[in-house]
């Protein structure tokens, strides 16, 4: 058995920093935004001036951005199947982390989905070397009804809650809506670094402008729903739809394969299969409601209502 290389190891390292460090984000900006008053998307500076005022919101976002040079650099010095793998089978970390660190008490079910995702997205990401072959090349038409399909389905799921029998649900639709944001917006960076090869001149684009209005809208869609949905089932939702727009996108858009040969078609399409029914698994509404009264009702002075 031959010894692992220096930078193998750094880059194991860093995959796993990135893993540990994403997923510990999420659970401080979720304290921190239940912590902040309400998102208003109406008064938007407002609004981030009061999540960034929030502590934990601060250190969660501060979180974040080290485990994103760490992911950078674990997808530098790994193949991209073997950071994938790692990152993606960390995801398990977000339920250690909640229930033995942050108050969260996860049932059979909840569990249940967070390994499902961290299986579908490590298939995923095992079987990502084998699909494509990193061309340049995309189709404008189909990006342009992609990335408008994808703004149409995140506007409905921004305001499902006035959909009486989803309103329950409004903390995970949030979590869809801002995990497609994050999705679009890195698609339309994709082909905004392809257009990039022309020059400078390539900035000067619609690419650049959607990639601040997503990003933007991703951030407030994503605090809020941090505040109003049960915070595992937020998080694990707003990563699944990051992920798997992205991977849509890179079939539908950019003319990657679902798979080169039958092994690979089959277990990328159980991926699929198993998000989904993760996604059925992990909302968990009483919870959510509960979660949120308790941060309140201690910044108020007051005991939170009973469910």
């Amino acid at each position: 058995m031959t010894g692992l290389s220096a930078s193998t190891v750094v880059g194991l390292g860093c995959a796993v920093l990135s893993a540990f460090g994403t997923n510990l984000a999420f659970l401080y900006k979720h304290r921190g935004a239940v912590a902040a008053p309400d998102v208003d998307m109406r008064h938007p500076l407002r609004s981030a001036a009061d999540l960034f005022r929030s502590k934990w919101w601060t250190i969660g976002w501060l979180v974040a951005a080290a485990a994103f040079l760490a992911h950078v650099s674990a997808l530098s010095l790994l193949p991209l199947s073997t950071a994938q793998a790692v990152l993606s089978g960390g995801f398990v970390l977000l339920a250690v982390l909640a229930e033995r660190f942050f108050g969260f008490q996860l049932g059979r079910r909840q569990w249940i989905g967070i390994i499902l995702v961290s299986v579908s997205l490590t298939l995923l990401g095992v079987t990502s070397k084998q699909s494509g072959d990193d061309s340049s090349d995309y189709s404008l038409t189909a990006l342009i009804l992609f990335e408008g399909g994808g703004i149409a389905l995140g506007l409905l799921l921004i305001f499902s809650h006035r959909i009486e029998r989803v309103r329950a649900q409004h903390g995970v639709l949030l979590g869809a809506a801002a995990g497609l944001g994050f999705g679009i917006s890195d698609v339309a960076i994709k082909a905004l670094t392809d257009d990039l090869e022309s020059g400078i001149a390539g900035l000067i684009s619609p690419w650049s402008a959607l990639v601040v209005v997503a990003a933007v809208g991703s951030f407030f869609a994503s605090a809020r729903s941090l505040q109003v949905g049960d915070g595992v089932a937020v998080i694990a939702i707003t990563s699944v739809a990051a992920n798997m727009s992205s991977i849509a996108a890179g079939m539908v858009v950019f003319g990657d394969p679902l798979g080169d040969d039958l092994l690979v078609v089959a277990a990328r399409l159980t991926a699929f299969l198993l998000v989904l029914v993760a996604a059925a698994l992990m909302p968990a509404p009483v919870r959510a409601g509960q979660a949120l009264q308790e941060p309140r009702a201690e910044q108020l002075g007051t005991s939170p209502k009973p469910a």
